[in-house]
């Protein structure tokens, strides 16, 4: 059922969303506002679709000329590349310290989870001890049945080590403390067992009646790190959000989040437990500062029509949507403030080179004057995940010069659109050994780069991508140290427990320090990003290219049966070696581009993928038994919708959009759930 607003054909529970939920708090009169939003959409519909159209025009003068994709010659005849800008710095202001003069972890969210959402809003501070105990961050791992007093002692003689490199005291070391610690600094205590490094906080708390600290000599009780200082709620890659339905729920969740009143409760261990926002700490903020990730230019929603009956393009109601929603906390309505400088936070992931971003600079300023904000009230992250944007970085970021706070690398997506550009160029290299290519460290490296000579350094964050593997984090802190060393200011972690350890990081390394000292090195060459991780000459065995196939196929079974059958855009889902991985679609699409890509040169053939499905079907089934909400897809190939739209994901690969995954996803989740009802 659809209702009428200013022309458009608005889906009955979003309209009833905004004019029940958001706009009476608000004071917006819902008529105006509604004329408002249709005099947005019928400008920059038109404009999104001519992008879109560009989009498929460049793909195509690349596929007819397949060899030539690595060219810079080639690619700048056809306007793929642009010329650089001058030589400028961003100019954005009234910019949170968190996003610009801190360096620490950040985590992204599935706005549909509020459990999840409130958890991750809360990751601002989070326990060393209990990081360090239930991990395998230290060798071994506490013994079952209450509290292990051996694994303890490892866990607090680990985090008085880290005290005594972050916070030295005068003489001595934590370990032998018994009073008041005195600071070999001074100035990096800011208040009474609370202190500063690197410009984030760490507080030692003191509590002799509890069973830890009663056995302390100083009667320490936990060391509390200064953690997510944010968070991305993501409406994108993490969420399956295929109707008004699910557009609405989310939108809510962002809604509780800046009203402040957001609440879950849930059963555990046969108690009822009820999720909070937490209240700021002094003058210390209790929270993450939040992010908001719209969806892209590429799809459209059937949550609103347009006055020709077309669907309207999602980013931009999610534009008009999320910041009218943020009006609550720019205008101090919540009950706790996200921004302290007045700004709200959006990442736009998905742009393809500087018209689209500038298409986003110009729909910003739109929504500015739909809700009579100052110019560059909004914010925008770029993600630099594809291939385009990589390639014309500099021209990206000069296109939303004055309200850009955040550039992020990709891997996953990256890497899907490497292989989609290049598709007809020939057979790619194994998906694991894409990390070795060229192009992805001239990637990793040309965006910090790029970032510090365009001046985001004390402006704006320069980012790295996820770690996936939430069991693993003595690998995290072996490994994860390389992204603050590169000179990015925050790098994305799967769990609150994982922002947690990666905060370790940041007291290891002086990330400004570090920007300072790489600032005036030389931005490496163009070409190596435009080299194309071709397997030239490569003389397959049948035993490698099954085992690709079925690694490939594992993970996008293993991810696509949850999403089509159950609507969970993100989870932790066991891999081909049943190892968990925080999952979500950007997995699916370097997963179905690559195999798409090995059955256009005929590395493999219908059969064999077909084969790997079916037999990494039985095996995604064993993997989820135990869940009761779970539909085997083995022996149900040709009803199972999951394994339908992850054969599709393959077969038809080559012919969805950049290679996005979104359009089929959507196709067959929206059939489940007509089913379901």
């Amino acid at each position: 059922m659809t209702v009428i607003r200013s022309g458009l054909s608005v889906a009955e529970p979003l309209a009833r969303f905004v004019e029940e939920q958001v706009l009476p708090g608000l004071d917006i009169a819902a008529e105006g506002w509604w004329a408002g939003v249709a005099e947005i959409f019928a400008r920059f519909a038109p404009e999104n679709r001519a992008l879109l159209a560009k989009r498929d025009a460049l793909q195509a003068m690349i596929d007819v000329n397949p060899t030539l994709s690595g060219d810079g010659k080639f690619l700048r005849e056809i306007g793929y590349l642009v010329d650089e800008p001058a030589p400028f710095e961003i100019g954005t202001r009234n910019v949170d310290p968190e996003i610009a003069t801190m360096a620490g972890p950040q985590l992204v969210v599935p706005a549909l989870n509020a459990r999840f959402v409130l958890n991750a809003a809360n990751a601002r501070w989070g326990s060393l001890y209990d990081a360090l105990y239930g991990t395998d961050a230290l060798p071994g791992a506490a013994k079952p049945g209450g509290y292990d007093a051996a694994r303890g002692s490892q866990v607090i003689a680990y985090a008085k080590a880290f005290l005594d490199r972050a916070v030295p005291l005068a003489s001595g070391s934590w370990a032998e403390l018994s009073g008041e610690p005195v600071l070999a600094d001074p100035l990096q205590q800011v208040g009474p067992w609370l202190f500063r490094h690197n410009g984030l906080h760490i507080e030692v708390v003191i509590d002799r009646a509890h069973p830890i600290g009663r056995d302390d000599p100083a009667g320490i009780a936990d060391v509390v790190l200064e953690s997510a200082l944010t968070a991305i709620v993501d409406l994108e890659d993490s969420i399956a959000a295929v109707d008004a339905e699910d557009k609405a729920a989310a939108y809510a969740n962002w809604l509780g989040l800046m009203r402040g009143d957001l609440e879950e409760s849930f059963d555990k261990g046969g108690r009822t437990l009820t999720r909070r926002l937490n209240p700021d700490r002094g003058a210390l903020p209790g929270r993450a500062l939040l992010f908001v990730r719209n969806v892209g230019h590429l799809m459209t929603t059937p949550a609103l029509h347009l006055a020709d009956g077309s669907q309207a393009p999602e980013g931009v109601l999610d534009a008009i949507l999320t910041s009218t929603i943020a009006l609550y906390d720019i205008r101090g309505m919540g009950r706790y403030r996200n921004s302290r400088t007045g700004s709200i936070y959006i990442v736009k992931p998905k742009m393809h080179g500087p018209e689209e971003c500038g298409f986003t600079n110009d729909l910003f300023d739109a929504v500015e004057d739909l809700l009579v904000l100052p110019r560059h009230t909004i914010k925008v992250g770029v993600m630099d995940e594809e291939r385009r944007t990589s390639a014309n970085l500099a021209a990206c970021i000069h296109a939303v010069r004055d309200r850009i706070v955040f550039i992020n690398t990709g891997f996953l997506d990256r890497t899907g659109d490497e292989i989609h550009t290049s598709m007809r160029a020939g057979p790619m290299i194994p998906k694991g050994e894409m990390k070795g290519a060229d192009w992805i460290k001239a990637y990793e490296d040309r965006n910090v780069r790029i970032g510090l000579a365009c001046g985001l350094s004390g402006k704006a964050q320069i980012g790295k991508g996820m770690w996936a593997a939430p069991d693993r984090m003595a690998d995290m802190l072996a490994q994860k140290i390389a992204h603050p060393m590169s000179g990015a200011n925050t790098a994305w972690v799967p769990s609150p427990t994982a922002a947690t350890l990666h905060a370790l990081h940041y007291h290891q390394v002086d990330v400004f320090a570090r920007q300072e000292a790489i600032a005036g090195e030389a931005i490496p060459p163009l070409a190596p990003l435009l080299s194309v991780p071709l397997a030239e000459g490569r003389n397959w065995q049948a035993e490698e290219v099954t085992q690709e196939l079925d690694n490939n196929a594992q993970g996008i079974l293993g991810y696509v049966v949850r999403w089509i059958d159950q609507g969970v855009g993100c989870s932790k889902v066991p891999d081909i070696h049943d190892v968990g991985l925080m999952e979500d679609r950007a997995t699916l699409r370097i997963s179905s581009q690559h195999m798409a890509n090995w059955l256009l040169h005929g590395v493999a053939q219908a059969a064999d993928v077909d084969a790997a499905l079916s037999r990494m079907a039985a095996k995604v089934d064993a993997q989820n038994a135990g869940d009761p909400l779970y539909l085997p897809m083995a022996g149900n190939e040709d009803t199972s919708l999951a394994f339908q739209a992850a054969r599709a994901l393959v077969f038809e690969g080559l012919e969805q959009p950049n290679g996005y995954t979104e359009p089929l996803l959507h196709r067959f989740r929206a059939e489940a759930k007509a089913v379901a009802r």
